[in-house]
């Protein structure tokens, strides 16, 4: 049975299904799930992300961390920790980039939150030489100093979609119409959880919420506002955004989230509100334009010091690289960006504590 037959035959023994629980069986199915199959990154994968476009990107992150690991005392030993690493790309050129820096790679214990056993394998071969360990859940992350780097990973995480009506919300679903999947409205019922949002919203619109984030970001500010360090959060999102946010990619095209269960990536914008909420009493940053943020780290200079050692096609190459990742109209704008630390501390160099 493949997973599209599964979860029709489900839906009509049970009934609709939430969106929450369709994006959780489709991406983590143990044998038929989106990320436990398949490596969905690069150029053969269905989408890439910012540390395959360019080495620059998981540079100038390593970096950041590890100057804000020396202006709190280089504390030793502490967790160097990425959440969803992908192909491990990320964490390998932010290692590289700080063997620069005395003591840190030394001092970090290098742990990965990773469920898919077919990327914990890259991952190995990715940081082959340095002594990795991984781990399901941040609640597993050692009791001690904590640096943190998530990029693209809470727009993976499971979401509910509730439209307006009235005072109420009909909670979006998945069901089944002559055997197709397709989209439905719950009955109008109360969701104190999203009485906050009955002030910024009028019927019809719709929000979303995102359950699964909350924990992770308390467990990940429990050892931060503890035992100190930073998180830096990167992802495709906003403060409180409004609307339809859910999508499917496969073979780096947009496709109907509902066409090919298991096969094709599913996302949703991240609520970076939320995650400062879940985050508390850690201090968060200003939500910053991912280009903002890279041209904030030094990413032209370090584009150009690169440069001098290219020409032709690769030159071109890490031109349109370099754009991508900070370019206003590609994913300079797209992608926001968000760090945490400890109340009472100095936020990253570069950044700033929100108002």
């Amino acid at each position: 049975m493949n997973l599209r037959d599964h979860i029709a035959s489900r839906i009509a023994s049970t009934g609709p299904m939430r969106i929450d629980e369709y994006m959780t069986t489709c991406l983590l199915h143990p044998t038929l799930g989106y990320y436990t199959t398949r490596d969905p990154l690069g150029a053969d994968g269905d989408f890439i992300t910012a540390p395959e476009i360019s080495q620059m990107f998981g540079e100038l992150i390593g970096l950041s961390l590890a100057q804000h690991w020396l202006e709190n005392g280089a504390p030793a030993p502490f967790t160097l920790a990425e959440l969803g690493p992908g192909r491990g790309t990320l964490m390998a050129d932010a290692l590289r980039a700080c063997r620069g820096v005395p003591g840190f790679v030394e001092a970090a214990d290098i742990t990965l939150v990773e469920v898919s056993p077919a990327l914990r394998k890259i991952q190995a071969d990715a940081l082959a030489g340095f002594d990795v360990s991984w781990t399901d859940t941040v609640d597993a992350l050692p009791d001690q100093p904590l640096y943190l780097v998530a990029n693209e990973f809470f727009d993976a995480l499971p979401i509910r979609q509730f439209l307006r009506d009235g005072s109420l919300w009909r909670e979006r679903q998945v069901g089944l119409e002559q055997n197709d999947l397709v989209f439905g409205l719950g009955p109008a019922q109360p969701q104190p959880a999203l009485n906050a949002r009955l002030e910024d919203t009028k019927d019809g619109d719709l929000v979303e919420s995102c359950a699964a984030a909350g924990p992770i970001m308390a467990a990940l500010a429990t050892r931060i506002e503890t035992y100190g360090g930073c998180a830096i959060i990167i992802d495709y999102g906003d403060w409180r955004p409004l609307g339809d946010t859910f999508q499917a990619v496969k073979n780096h095209q947009k496709v109907n989230p509902l066409a090919a269960p298991g096969l094709a990536d599913l996302t949703a914008h991240v609520d970076f509100e939320a995650l400062a909420q879940a985050a508390a009493p850690c201090a968060h940053s200003q939500v910053t334009p991912q280009g903002v943020f890279l041209e904030r780290l030094g990413i032209t200079q370090r584009a150009q010091a690169l440069a001098d050692k290219m020409s032709g096609s690769t030159l071109d190459a890490h031109i349109a690289a370099h754009r991508r990742l900070t370019h206003p109209e590609e994913m300079g704008n797209l992608f926001k960006v968000m760090a945490l630390t400890q109340s009472g501390s100095a936020p990253p160099r570069d950044w700033k504590h929100d108002a």
